[in-house]
C-alpha cells in the first residue's frame, strides 16, 4: 500500500500541467545549499497555499515530467563528517518537519523530500526566507506583501490543544470526563489513586495542569471523553445527530437523537444504536431463521468515524450527521475534502486532525491509515449493495450507502459508480478488473457477459477506468484499472 501510494502520489505531481509553488522537479544535480533554499521556499508556499505538503522530487524533468530516474540519493551524502539530512535540520529554522524517501517507480529510481508547510513562523535555511513564485526560488523578503499574508498564516489554531474549559478542579475533571470509559477503551487498571488519573490524562494531552493547582481540559479531551458535550459551549454543536426519516425524503422524522456523549466514550453505544434499528432480512439456515443486517456494520463504523475525524472544527455552528431514510444512509460533517473523492479508495487519506485520528487509531475506533475506505467498499461489495456515492463541496463530505437494488433498479451512473470503485479496489488490491470479476459484483450469469461489457464501456467513456493493455481486441478477457494507475 505504501508503494503504491508513492507511485499514486508521483502520478499526480506529474498530472500538473506545471510546477507549482509547492512542487519542485530535478533530475540529478545536488546542491547543498539550493537544496536547502528549495525546502524553505517549498514549505512557506505550501504553508501560503493551504496545502498539507510540499514535494522536492528528484527523476523527473521539469519541463515535460518525464519519469527518467536519478542518481540523487540525499540520505547518503555528507557534509564533511555530517550526514546531510541532519546537517540540512541544523541549518533549516525553526524546525520543520520534512522526510526523505527513495523508491522505484516501475524500473526509475526515484528520491523525494516530502516536506511540511510553515506552521508557526516562515521557514529560513541558514538564516533566511525563501518563497515560490511560479516555479521559480526568491527571496521572501523582496515579497512584502506575501511574507505579510505568511505571517498572517503561519500560526493557525491546532483545535486539539486548544483549551474547552479552563481552570477545571480535580474532582470536576473526573465528573465532567467518562474516567470510566477512558480506562476500558485502553485497557488501563483503575488507578489507586486519584493523582493517578490525572497524571495519565495530562500524558495523553486530554487535560493540561494550570498554574493555581486546577486543571485545564482540552479540545481533544473534551470531544473524545465528555459526559456530556453540552458542558462545553464552543463543542456542544459537535455532538453528532441521528435523525430516522420514515420514507425516502425528510418530510416525515420518526425520531432524532444527539449523541451528548464524546466520540470516543460513545462511540460503541452509538453504533450499536443505529445497527439496532437498521432493517434487517430473514435468512433461513441449516436449521433456524436468522437476521441479516441491510447494511455491513463495519462500513457504516468506518464512515462515521472518518465523518467525526475529518471534519473542519473550525466550521461553527454544525457537526457530524447520520441521516437513516427506508432506502439510504447519509453521513456527512463539515468541511471540504482535503484529496480528490475519486481518489479515497487509493489516496493516502490526509487529515485536519491528525492528533485526533491518532488517538482514535489507538482506540481501533477507526482503520489504520490508508485501509479505510478499501474495506468500506469491500464490504458493500460483500454485501452486494450499490455503490457507496461520495459527494463533496466547499464546506461538506457527504457519503450516501444505499439500500438494495437490483441491477435493473440501478441507474447508469450507479453503474458507472460501482464499476469504477471496483476497479480502483482490485488495483489497490495488485489485481486487474475483468469482465468477469465485474459479473460477479453484479451477479450477472456469464450468458450475459455482454451487459458487463457495457457498464465497462460506459465507465471508459466517463473517464474513469482505462484498459490495461491497449492493444488487446477482447473485451470478454480484457483487464481494466483506473484512470490514476
Amino acid at each position: 500500500m505504501i508503494e503504491t501510494g508513492l507511485k499514486n502520489l508521483i502520478d499526480e505531481l506529474r498530472a500538473l500541467p506545471s510546477e507549482t509553488e509547492w512542487v519542485e522537479f530535478k533530475e540529478n544535480k545536488f546542491d547543498p545549499d539550493e537544496i536547502g533554499e528549495y525546502i524553505s521556499a517549498l514549505s512557506n508556499s505550501a504553508c501560503l497555499h493551504d496545502k498539507p505538503k510540499a514535494y522536492l522530487v528528484f527523476g523527473l524533468t521539469d519541463k515535460d515530467h518525464r519519469v527518467v530516474g536519478t542518481s540523487v540519493n540525499l540520505k547518503t551524502k555528507k557534509i564533511g563528517n555530517e550526514e546531510y539530512e541532519n546537517w540540512l535540520a541544523r541549518m533549516l529554522s525553526p524546525n520543520v518537519d520534512f522526510k526523505m524517501v527513495e523508491f522505484f517507480y516501475e524500473e526509475y529510481p526515484l528520491f523525494i523530500v516530502i516536506v511540511d508547510p510553515a506552521q508557526n513562523q516562515p521557514i529560513r535555511f541558514k538564516g533566511v526566507a525563501f518563497i515560490r513564485i511560479g516555479s521559480y526560488k526568491r527571496k521572501l523578503a523582496d515579497f512584502p506583501e506575501k511574507e505579510r499574508k505568511l505571517w498572517g498564516k503561519t500560526n493557525p489554531p491546532v483545535f486539539e490543544t486548544e483549551l474547552a474549559l479552563k481552570d477545571v478542579k480535580d474532582v470536576d475533571v473526573l465528573n465532567i470526563l467518562d474516567i470510566p470509559s477512558y480506562l476500558k477503551i485502553f485497557n488501563l487498571n483503575f488507578p489507586s489513586s486519584k493523582k493517578a488519573i490525572l497524571d495519565k490524562l495530562c500524558e495523553e494531552k486530554i487535560i493540561q495542569k494550570s498554574k493555581n493547582s486546577s486543571y485545564h481540559i482540552t479540545n481533544l479531551g473534551a470531544i473524545l471523553f465528555a459526559e456530556d458535550l453540552n458542558v462545553f459551549e464552543n463543542l456542544s454543536r459537535k455532538a453528532i445527530r441521528i435523525i430516522f426519516y420514515k420514507g425516502k425524503n425528510r418530510l416525515e422524522t420518526i425520531k432524532e437523537q444527539i449523541i451528548k456523549k464524546g466520540y470516543a466514550s460513545g462511540f460503541v453505544g452509538m453504533i450499536e444504536y443505529i445497527n439496532d434499528r437498521l432493517p434487517a432480512n430473514e435468512e433461513m439456515g441449516i436449521a433456524l431463521r436468522k437476521e441479516v443486517k441491510m447494511y455491513p456494520e463495519s462500513a457504516i463504523r468506518e464512515l462515521v468515524a472518518n465523518a467525526l475525524i475529518h471534519q473542519d472544527f473550525s466550521i461553527k455552528g454544525t457537526g457530524p450527521m447520520i441521516e437513516i431514510f427506508s432506502d439510504r444512509i447519509e453521513i456527512s460533517n463539515p468541511g471540504k475534502p482535503l484529496i480528490d473523492i475519486l481518489r479515497f479508495i487509493d489516496h493516502l487519506p490526509q487529515s485536519r486532525n491528525e492528533k485526533l485520528a491518532s488517538l482514535m487509531r489507538r482506540m481501533n475506533i477507526c482503520e489504520e491509515r490508508g485501509s479505510g475506505i478499501d474495506k468500506v467498499i469491500d464490504s458493500i461489495e460483500s454485501f452486494q449493495l450499490p455503490a457507496p456515492d461520495f459527494i463533496g463541496d466547499q464546506n461538506f463530505l457527504k457519503v450516501i450507502v444505499y439500500g438494495p437494488k437490483t441491477l435493473k433498479q440501478m441507474d447508469k451512473k450507479d453503474k458507472v459508480r460501482a464499476c469504477y470503485q471496483h476497479c480502483a479496489l482490485k488495483f489497490v488490491s495488485g489485481d486487474y478488473m475483468t469482465n468477469k470479476t465485474l459479473r460477479d459484483r453484479f451477479k450477472i450469469s456469464e450468458n450475459n457477459y455482454t451487459s458487463a461489457s457495457k457498464i465497462i464501456s460506459d465507465t471508459i467513456e466517463a473517464g474513469l477506468i482505462k484498459d490495461y493493455d491497449q492493444e488487446s481486441t477482447s473485451k470478454k478477457f480484457a483487464k481494466y484499472i483506473p484512470f490514476w494507475a
